[in-house]
């Protein structure tokens, strides 16, 4: 069965921003001080980021090779992070207001570039117009609805404690402590569900008809100002015939749009073409990671996120194998081509942390995330080794001029790559075979005939001499140059008299060796 997914996400290149981190414009007043940029980020300041500090650096991008920008929230929210929404239907102003998006959305199409925006349906801001509504009048609010509100609230009999005081919270934690699940426990404490028991984080009722098409409305309404999709947050907590509303609804305002799932774990069930067309491939994040940190990798800052990490562990070739193999079956073909397959995020500590610093494991990591299957999102900083533990220290400031040295020349390997993927179609959507995991040693084969790339990798502290079988594949093995990695004296690749491809891989490292596919 055919998946119908947006054709051009087969080939994007995403780069994920956090606006608040990226880039500031002197066109975008600020009202007051902010957070000293090159400070260590906390979790409440602002460093004053804006949509017009992105469109100034969209050059850069370009040069990077990205075809799509994913921007976490950008509406009008008292966080830096605006997961806190308070108005779905402005762009905050202190990332510059609508006409930022304007200017954003027009420099980057003119660039082919695509732009998704992040919504968050699930949850609001106390801010957020209905919720003050309630908050001032109870259950009288015709908005009651639109929430999860506690029983007293509704009879008139309490109010709302949207900004608890010690007592408050001295019986939300009582009540966590007996057991109780944190929603309930916040209804009961605070007069309505929190998300997580988040007393800032109001549950927005989406089964209400009427919030059900407020929300349903302001993803029209972006999708009509120019945006090319949604990543949509904590998707699982909301139910699918929402989503299945939601998409037909998008896509009847844009038959491309885009829309990818915070999920975490394997879901085939949520990408049969009624709801997403992808979901942010955590998986197959965990598993590069896990192969390519080898001696490197830090399993103490890879799981100090609750939701991430246990799919990281030492893993040599092999287990890696059998988990690409395992994430390309799982998935229709054309949902695996447009997968969000990300080695890091807002959410998760900076992979060269994960990675115990070590710049040889992140380009590993990188080279199997820009040459698999789906669209790779480069988290912005990442591509320059910027590093951070878990929140708030993995959304650090871009710094405000490219790094020379050691950051640079990471900056040119995965610039490489990209343009070599953007280039050739066999390293995007086609045949994926796995052709040799053997040890700390991996080689994976892209074909799209004429044309086929050997991936071979090498996470080992030992160098590795590979032998390989590759059936249907021929002509001179050209090793691509990539900054950083073995040059084509080295690797020495060469056919043997028994038909097999012999190369010579130096540890911590991997190679990219251009080939024919099809008849010799």
């Amino acid at each position: 069965m055919s998946v119908d997914t947006p054709a051009w996400a087969r080939s994007a290149v995403f780069y994920q921003i956090f606006p608040d981190r990226f880039a500031i414009s002197a066109r975008v007043p600020k009202p007051g001080p902010l957070e000293p940029w090159d400070a260590t980020p906390t979790w409440h300041g602002y460093k004053g980021g804006d949509l017009l500090g992105i469109v100034e650096r969209l050059d850069e991008l370009d040069d990077l090779g990205v075809t799509a920008l994913y921007l976490t929230p950008i509406f009008a929210s008292a966080s830096n992070h605006r997961y806190h929404a308070y108005d779905y239907l402005r762009v905050d102003p202190l990332l510059g207001g609508d006409a930022a998006l304007r200017e954003l959305l027009d420099a980057a199409h003119r660039r082919g570039m695509r732009v998704v925006l992040d919504g968050v349906f699930n949850h609001c801001g106390r801010g957020f117009w209905p919720f003050h509504h309630v908050a001032e009048s109870g259950g009288s609010s015709p908005y009651a609805g639109w929430f999860h509100l506690d029983e007293g609230v509704l009879n008139g009999h309490r109010g709302l404690y949207p900004y608890p005081g010690a007592a408050e919270e001295a019986d939300q934690h009582r009540r966590l402590g007996e057991g109780m699940w944190a929603g309930e426990a916040s209804r009961r404490t605070y007069g309505y569900e929190g998300w997580w028991g988040l007393p800032a984080l109001p549950k927005l009722n989406t089964n209400h008809p009427a919030a059900r098409e407020y929300l349903l409305g302001v993803a029209e309404h972006w999708l009509r100002f120019g945006i090319d999709g949604w990543r949509l947050d904590v998707a699982e907590e909301i139910d699918g015939d929402f989503w299945a509303e939601f998409r037909a609804r998008c896509r009847a305002v844009d038959p491309d749009a885009y829309l990818v799932a915070e999920i975490w774990t394997t879901k085939p069930e949520w990408l049969t073409g009624r709801q997403f067309d992808a979901l942010m491939n955590y998986p197959l994040g965990e598993a590069i990671i896990g192969y390519a940190g080898g001696p490197s990798l830090d399993l103490g800052v890879a799981r100090s996120h609750d939701a991430y990490g246990s799919g990281i562990f030492h893993r040599d070739g092999a287990s890696l194998a059998g988990e690409i193999e395992r994430l390309l079956a799982v998935y229709d073909p054309d949902v695996v081509n447009v997968m969000l397959n990300l080695i890091g995020s807002h959410d998760v500590p900076r992979v060269r942390s994960v990675l115990g610093g070590d710049l040889a494991a992140v380009r590993i990591a990188s080279a199997l995330q820009l040459t698999l299957p789906g669209a790779p999102c480069i988290y912005y900083g990442d591509e320059i080794g910027l590093e951070g533990h878990h929140d708030p220290y993995c959304r650090g400031a871009f710094p405000a001029e490219l790094p020379g040295g050691a950051q640079g020349e990471l900056r040119a390997f995965v610039r490489e790559l990209v343009h070599l993927r953007r280039n050739h179609r066999a390293l995007r959507d086609t045949e994926t075979r796995i052709v040799h995991a053997e040890g700390a040693a991996l080689a994976i084969l892209r074909t799209d005939e004429p044309e086929a790339f050997l991936v071979a990798l090498n996470a080992g502290t030992e160098a590795a001499a590979l032998r390989l079988t590759l059936p249907g594949v021929h002509g001179d093995p050209i090793p691509v140059r990539l900054s950083g990695w073995p040059g084509a004296a080295e690797l020495a690749p060469a056919w043997g008299a028994d038909g097999t491809l012999s190369l010579h891989l130096p540890a911590r490292s991997g190679a990219i060796v251009r080939l024919h596919a099809g008849r010799g």
